[in-house]
């Protein structure tokens, strides 16, 4: 099709809820061969929210990714979707207020079968100041939530005497408090969440594609027209063009940039977050927990049948694919939410650690608790859209911003941003399917607990691993060492969800490398047995695979022990990455 064909046309599409291999082989083939208008580099949160927002103004979209999608910060986040309770004291109301907004979008419009309502105490150590003051920022936290002309979707504050935390919260030491205000949050499942929205760009017709690096741009005088991409699974390496690219890589920005043979015109810092993942029975409570710290604050967060507790907040200026925790992360973890429980954790307790880094816009302070959370949306130079910072909440107000910004430049009239009311797949009769989950259960003879888990992991679409299940009853076991997780979601997340590897469903399509004790040694040689079936793996590859997973978790555990960021990354970068050229 020529280049300068009605966008109407471009936008013929077969449309799939599919997101597996053909589909992978069909967009890299259409982006080989016909530029497209938006070309999205980066496949984390903001970079496949762009690509839904540009698809869904009727704009030929391209999205690249050179790992896995989320494989970097948006999936070592704290699940948390919220407004920011620090950020009032901060005065950034603003920055509050936009995320609250969103808040509310993702619980009830756009995500509700992956974002839930999570609820969190503020312990209190002083009776009436403490309270006082506290309980204003939580009455002007629900205040700025209703500022979307919508219900916020969760309850508001409450205050709470010292008796009613000790009832919720038993493990609390009772010198910790002396009463508690209890608020509301939301929490996702970050990986799975970008997975599915990549899948409903797809499904509306960009052709995305993981597993492919940009290594270059093209350029025509000083504007860039496309990229040169070199696809890691076959080693083709080929050039993709271009009216508009959008750099959404994350703490690369300044990496992409620079292979312009420009100066980016903001500097993009890395700060380390590690989070401890526990069991739930270690911490007797019935709602996470908000406690203030000398640099920030540290969460102890329900997730499942864990814990996640973090976060810390450092420099990283290392390996940036592979961020590594340190025994001293872990202790300052433990000690600080030590200081509060009655019974202390140790290094026993915990059954997984991971590290990310968050994309801060670097300013004239040193500390990175001190960067901002604010995103920058730039031209950095004709034909390239550069978006960075921001909070993993308001991804898709940095995306539409970004493609506001890429429209700028395009020719025509383009319709604004409908990303407001375009549900993720699964979204759309979330709730009339989970109302009917007991009928499902008695239905498959399954326990309902099955049920709800897949409806909280796939929606609506958890009729097509129920499908599988029924076409092959060995699918609907449970992997070993890992049962919340079922066989058909590894065979799901090759054919439908664009994983590659057995690193891409045990560390993100399914969260047992952070979940499970063994952290998936047991699940792996399972997994990669699965995949190999959907794949057409031979055995060396099979074994491979589970060889350099086994690799990284030996790895990561070695690196854990390790008292600074340099012996960890060292000792982490010794796990080799997948490599395929067939």
């Amino acid at each position: 099709m020529a280049k300068n064909a009605p966008r109407q046309a471009q936008q013929t599409i077969t449309r799939s809820t599919k997101l597996g291999p053909s589909q992978r082989n069909l967009a890299l083939a259409r982006l080989r061969n016909h530029e497209v208008e938006v070309l999205v580099v980066g496949g984390g949160i903001v970079g496949t929210g762009a690509a839904l927002d540009a698809v869904t103004r009727g704009l030929s979209t391209g999205l690249l990714e050179a790992r896995d999608w989320a494989s970097g910060t948006s999936s070592r986040s704290s699940k948390l979707v919220h407004g920011g309770i620090r950020y009032l004291e901060q005065l950034n109301f603003r920055l509050v207020r936009e995320a609250l907004i969103e808040r509310g979008l993702l619980l009830q419009r756009l995500a509700p079968h992956l974002v839930k309502p999570v609820r969190f105490l503020y312990p209190l150590q002083k009776r009436v100041v403490e309270r006082a003051y506290v309980g204003a920022g939580m009455f002007l936290y629900d205040l700025l939530s209703h500022a979307g002309g919508r219900p916020p979707g969760v309850p508001h504050h409450r205050h709470l005497s010292a008796r009613q935390v000790r009832r919720a919260i038993p493990s609390l030491a009772p010198d910790a408090f002396v009463g508690g205000i209890s608020y509301y949050d939301a929490q996702v499942d970050d990986a799975r969440y970008v997975a599915t929205l990549a899948r409903t760009a797809s499904f509306y017709g960009a052709h995305v594609a993981s597993r492919v690096k940009v290594e270059g741009f093209l350029k025509v005088g000083e504007r860039i027209v496309g990229v040169r991409a070199h696809d890691l699974e076959t080693d083709e390496r080929f050039d993709i063009r271009a009216k508009q690219v959008v750099n959404a890589t994350g703490v690369w920005t300044d990496d992409t940039q620079r292979m312009v043979g420009e100066r980016g015109t903001f500097k993009v810092r890395a700060s380390k977050g590690i989070h401890l993942v526990v069991p739930r029975d270690r911490f007797q409570s019935a709602m996470g927990l908000l406690l203030r710290t000398e640099k920030s604050v540290l969460f102890v967060i329900p997730w499942g049948r864990h814990w996640l507790i973090g976060t810390t907040d450092t420099d990283w200026d290392l390996d940036k694919a592979h961020p590594a925790a340190t025994a001293a992360d872990i202790d300052y973890l433990l000690e600080r939410v030590n200081a509060v429980l009655a019974v202390p954790l140790t290094r026993e307790d915990v059954e997984g650690v991971f590290a990310g880094l968050r994309p801060l816009l670097a300013g004239e302070s040193d500390q990175t608790s001190k960067l901002s959370r604010e995103h920058i949306v730039a031209h950095a130079v004709p034909g390239l859209v550069v978006v960075a910072g921001g909070k993993w909440t308001t991804y898709r107000v940095m995306a539409k911003d970004a493609i506001d910004a890429a429209v700028s430049a395009l020719d025509g009239k383009v319709p604004s941003s409908v990303t407001q009311e375009i549900p993720l797949l699964g979204a759309e009769g979330y709730q009339a399917a989970w109302n009917r989950r007991g009928k499902i259960a008695r239905a498959l003879n399954v326990h309902r607990v099955r049920i709800e888990h897949l409806l909280n992991r796939y929606g609506t679409m958890a009729d097509e691993l129920l499908d599988l299940i029924r076409a092959d009853s060995s699918l609907g076991e449970p992997l070993p060492g890992a049962d919340d997780y079922l066989a058909a979601e590894v065979v799901y997340a090759v054919s439908h969800e664009g994983a590659l590897h057995l690193d891409d469903v045990l560390a993100r399509r399914t969260r047992i490398s952070i979940e499970a004790w063994d952290r998936g040694i047991q699940a792996a040689p399972v997994a990669a047995r699965l995949m190999a079936e959907v794949l057409g793996w031979d055995a060396a590859r099979e074994a491979l695979e589970v060889e350099r997973y086994l690799e990284r978790v030996a790895a990561e555990r070695a690196s854990q022990e390790q008292p600074d960021d340099a012996s960890a990354d060292r000792v982490r970068l010794e796990a080799r990455d997948i490599v395929t050229v067939d």
